[in-house]
């Protein structure tokens, strides 16, 4: 129930409407039965300045970022955390002394459940990632922080990866990082222990699509992992593919809920929320859409 007391938190992006946010973290406030209300704002990017300015003037406490503001937003931030500021994006902000704090935890919704469920050495994985996009940027930050050696980036677009390699070159992810074009994909995908796909390619309503072919993803090594950042369908084309393999899967939905549970404990200082209520909301949420 909204009173005049209930705190807001919430969601920008443009367009905002098809985000899963306000359910996942609304079950999660309903279940500790605090006075708290999550919810979606549209803010276009000339509106974004504006829009900071009147959320700290009716006390939002604060908010979750989608496209297109990730990396716009950083410069209107008093303070980002080191973490956004090697990834180059902000996907949670708080306020906090009167300012705008910008961190970002798609990091550790990504490595969450890699690291929770498979216990192995990850020194020796090989990471190739499919994309180089702004969600790539998380993914390379995650492989890195799990101590992955080598870390392939493959895309398309030459300008882009070499402008997507050249913007680590002040961190040390540099020196595992390499940038290939699709081209040279068949060569990278036996060494790939770990293989993301960070594309839309595969996403509702394209859910026969996938990004690799069957015959590419038969050449995946004994033991690999195949993560698809895509939550709709679940399982893509893509991870069906990987399981005819007895490649081991796992799809978006586990990163959006973790992303979201890191973001409720740093809004409400807490050590827990309850992820499980998260999870099993959008579970419910994703299959009344397909």
């Amino acid at each position: 129930m909204i009173t005049g007391t209930t705190k807001l938190l919430g969601v920008i992006g443009y367009p905002v409407e098809h985000s899963l946010s306000p359910r996942m973290h609304n079950a999660a406030i309903a279940q500790m039965g605090i006075d708290y209300a999550y919810l979606p704002f549209p803010i276009a990017p000339q509106n974004l300045q504006a829009a900071l300015e009147g959320f700290a003037a009716i006390g939002v406490v604060g908010f979750s970022i989608t496209i297109p503001h990730k990396q716009t937003i950083i410069p209107l931030l008093s303070e980002i955390s080191s973490l956004a500021q090697s990834v180059g994006a902000v996907n949670t902000v708080v306020r906090k002394d009167n300012q705008w704090i910008g961190t970002n935890t798609d990091v550790e919704g990504f490595i969450a459940p890699l690291q929770s469920t498979y216990n192995r050495d990850w020194s020796n994985t090989t990471a190739v990632i499919l994309g180089n996009g702004g969600a790539a940027r998380a993914v390379v930050a995650g492989c890195a922080q799990l101590g992955c050696p080598e870390i392939h980036i493959v895309g398309r677009n030459l300008n882009k990866l070499v402008a997507f390699h050249e913007s680590w070159n002040n961190s040390t992810i540099a020196a595992h990082l390499h940038v290939h074009h699709w081209d040279k994909l068949p060569k990278y995908i036996p060494q790939a222990n770990l293989i993301v796909n960070t594309t839309p390619i595969g996403m509702y309503p394209h859910i026969d699509e996938a990004p690799l072919t069957p015959e590419e993803i038969n050449n995946l090594p004994d033991g690999a992992i195949a993560y698809d950042l895509t939550y709709n369908p679940n399982p893509t084309k893509f991870l069906e593919l990987a399981q005819q393999a007895e490649a081991i899967t796992i799809n978006g939905l586990e990163m959006l809920v973790q992303q979201g549970a890191a973001a409720l404990k740093i809004w409400l200082q807490r050590e827990t929320v309850p992820v499980d209520v998260m999870r099993q909301t959008l579970i419910e949420v994703l299959s009344r859409k397909c």
